[in-house]
């Protein structure tokens, strides 16, 4: 974990439903560029009050609250006006608390659902009506590092987003990815890579997967999320270490490149009986690498407003 980084450990008397309400970090620091109008953080999460809504039995962590007023105010401090909200994992297929924070939102909200791979169509119908405009596979938080038993996954994911419109969003690692640029490359699908695509900024160009995101950007055919730049860094709090990464994804096809806070930080080492405190990350320091990134204002309007845009339908 970061320098940066306070992380507290609270344990739970009675079970998830005691969980410790605390506030989910907010920015510290001032943006210090114009940041376009429509600006979309593409990456969200909302924890509600787990008395209404109950976390899956299966998850890997037990997160504290963090609720759509504490991200309304980020959001204004970031001069950010539309969020897409992701389903995490520890609400298992439970997409209703996005769904809430969305409904918080209203027109300026989109969200990216998880749901079985059995799922009825009208099931992925009733979620598209009420904005979500995609699915997630996340396999990283669970561990689950599999490449073969992720193209199966995927392959099912594809076929669900295909028969709705949807694109199909994956929190994998960089070896992973190395193992299904071929089905991506062959699918009519987009495909959204979370978080750097799973690459640790110490591993440098060479390492496994680099070259297979490059060449999906290169050919349109996937996203990146320069998004949670505390997973992939290790120099906190400017996270240094991520700007050549970050640069290297952007020049590949800035079309192709969509930014998101993380908010609000989880850190998914805990236990399920333990309520694990959300990272204190500054968001505004945070967005304050974007022009670092990409000096050029238009491609950061690409990468903040026109990208989410098109791919979320705003």
């Amino acid at each position: 974990m970061n320098s940066s980084l306070t992380r507290r450990t609270f344990l739970l008397g009675t079970g998830a439903a005691a969980m410790i309400s605390a506030h989910a970090s907010q920015p510290a620091t001032p943006v210090n560029f114009t940041v376009p109008p429509d600006a979309c953080d593409c990456h969200t999460h909302i924890f509600g009050d787990p008395a209404t809504f109950p976390f899956y039995s299966g998850r890997t962590y037990t997160p504290e609250r963090a609720l759509p007023a504490e991200m309304a105010r980020l959001h204004r401090a970031l001069h950010i006006r539309r969020v897409v909200i992701v389903t995490p994992s520890v609400y298992g297929t439970d997409n209703s608390c996005a769904l809430y924070g969305m409904k918080a939102r209203g027109a300026d909200a989109r969200g990216i659902a998880v749901v079985d791979e059995n799922a009825p169509r009208l099931e992925l119908i009733r979620l598209r009506n009420a904005g979500f405009r995609g699915l997630r596979l996340n396999l990283a938080t669970a561990g689950q590092n599999d490449p073969a038993a992720a193209r199966v996954r995927l392959q099912a994911a594809l076929g669900q987003a295909k028969s709705i419109g949807w694109h199909v969003q994956m929190f994998i690692n960089s070896v992973v990815l190395n193992g299904m640029k071929d089905l991506v490359l062959a699918s009519d699908v987009p495909v959204v890579f979370d978080h750097f695509g799973g690459l640790k900024t110490a591993q440098g160009f060479d390492q496994s997967g680099f070259s297979s995101l490059v060449e999906l950007l290169r050919a349109g055919k996937a996203y990146v999320k320069i998004s949670g730049a505390y997973r992939a860094s290790i120099q906190g709090p400017d996270y240094a270490d991520a700007a050549p990464l970050a640069r290297a994804l952007i020049a590949a096809n800035p079309d192709r490149v969509l930014w998101g806070t993380d908010w609000p930080h989880t850190d998914n080492t805990g236990s399920v009986n333990t309520v694990t405190p959300l990272l204190q990350v500054d968001d505004g320091r945070l967005l304050n690498q974007l022009p670092v990134w990409a000096p050029d204002a238009a491609v950061r309007r690409k990468i903040l407003v026109d990208n989410p845009a098109r791919l979320y339908g705003f």
